[in-house]
């Protein structure tokens, strides 16, 4: 350092090269590992069946405008199938592999001190939530999850609520008290 003197700790620190830690792999830090606990595997039953009405519908939708700006242009029906063929192909693809990517990506874990959730497909999100801020906790179940005996449990913080999603509806009751008492939550369960 021009006619500067640098401490020795200081000098040690300068000789780490900043391109050594950009060609590491992003970490969310030390001791942090990613959550180990999964989902039920009959979570990709539901989301399947989820999936494939959402496609339905979607592609029904499609097929209304599609119709309607035939006789509106008066194109020919060949558009319309087209359009039918290209959102039903491509919905019926997302409803089929969807489940399968997002229950590979979804894990869970309850610590003492906090709820750790990482899922998502395109956008991986990592949410850590201290049990100090939890407020109240409660499971849930639609009816597709009673069909398949799975539940889930959201809990709440001042910020919003999260959810882990479909849980044996034992494991659920097991997950939802955990947090309770981790929470120190003292509601009537």
């Amino acid at each position: 350092m021009h006619g500067v003197a640098v401490p020795e700790e200081s000098r040690i620190a300068m000789d780490t090269t900043p391109a050594d830690a950009l060609s590491e792999p992003f970490r969310d830090g030390p001791g942090l590992r990613e959550p180990r606990e999964r989902l039920d595997p009959r979570a990709r039953t539901v989301w399947l069946i989820n999936e494939l009405i959402g496609a339905v519908v979607i592609t029904a939708f499609a097929l209304v405008v599609a119709v309607l700006v035939r006789y509106l242009a008066e194109a020919s029906w060949w558009w319309v199938a087209a359009v039918g063929v290209l959102v039903g192909g491509a919905m019926l693809a997302w409803a089929v592999f969807s489940p399968r990517l997002r229950y590979r990506q979804w894990r869970f874990e309850i610590r003492e001190d906090e709820v750790d959730l990482l899922h998502g497909i395109v956008v991986r999100t990592r949410q850590i939530v201290p049990m100090a801020r939890i407020q109240h906790v409660d499971t849930t179940r639609g009816p597709l999850q009673r069909r398949w005996g799975l539940a889930s449990v959201v809990f709440y913080t001042a910020a919003g609520s999260m959810t882990i999603p479909a849980l044996a509806v034992e494991r659920a009751a097991d997950v939802r008290d955990r947090i309770a008492a981790l929470a120190k939550v003292h509601d009537d369960l």
